[in-house]
């Protein structure tokens, strides 16, 4: 069971404050009876429910994930006209938006939907869902920097903290750290290196929550498993 507003807001007729709007002006009827108060629930299963004498339907609900390239925008639309995640997706998935981002040269998983309960549970810091990143850097790395990473640095007037890294490798010409982050802040793993002069050569998100990167090989995606979306949502 769900409210109804929750419901016509799903559904793409409107907000949630505007749903409850049409309900109060008693443009709704449910299993035809007209709905004029806030607070009712409904089946969307077995309810039938229309806004100004029109069926509503829920929309299916998608969860996709894409191992990103590297060279690939996050907006459906770029304003330099270079290639996007989309172009990866069936045409018809247009319709669903990021759920956060990965800049033009990183690459790994990345999460779309049309459900924007699902998106705000994953990027609100409130939620602290861990994401995992593999970063490629110039150079040797000492552990002290990485202690500093855990301890927080500064940033542009901002901190940054990793709650995790571990060092994988470390030799003359480059390093590789595995990096957990629960702020989600603005290219944030790319930040960190940069507060200590140090250039990222390749990143990749590896997990988000619970979920890994796993086979899923560059440049093609597959759709979440209900445990997996259960997991997340937790």
């Amino acid at each position: 069971m769900v409210r109804l507003h929750k419901f016509l807001a799903e559904a793409g007729i409107a907000s949630r404050r505007a749903g409850e709007q049409i309900i109060l002006a008693g443009r709704v009827e449910v299993n035809g009876r007209t709905v004029g108060e806030l607070g009712v629930r409904i089946d969307p299963v077995h309810d039938r429910v229309k806004v100004d004498g029109k069926p509503v339907r829920a929309k299916r609900k998608l969860y996709v994930a894409v191992n990103k390239p590297p060279g690939l925008v996050c907006s459906r639309k770029d304003e330099l006209d270079r290639a996007t995640v989309y172009g990866l997706l069936p045409k018809e998935w247009g319709h669903l938006h990021t759920v956060g981002r990965l800049d033009y040269g990183s690459e790994g998983l990345l999460f779309l939907t049309n459900d924007g309960e699902f998106s705000l549970r994953l990027t609100h810091p409130r939620y602290g869902v861990r994401k995992k990143y593999v970063a490629t850097v110039e150079g040797r790395v000492a552990e002290e920097t990485l202690g500093q990473f855990t301890r927080g640095v500064w940033h542009e007037g901002e901190q940054l903290k990793a709650a995790r890294v571990r060092l994988i490798s470390a030799g003359h010409s480059q390093s590789v750290v595995e990096l957990e982050l629960a702020q989600g802040k603005n290219r944030e793993v790319r930040r960190l290196f940069e507060s200590q002069g140090i250039a990222v050569k390749r990143l990749q998100r590896v997990q988000i929550g619970k979920i890994k990167l796993g086979e899923l090989r560059l440049g093609k995606w597959r759709t979440l498993t209900e445990p997996e979306i259960k997991s997340l949502m937790c």
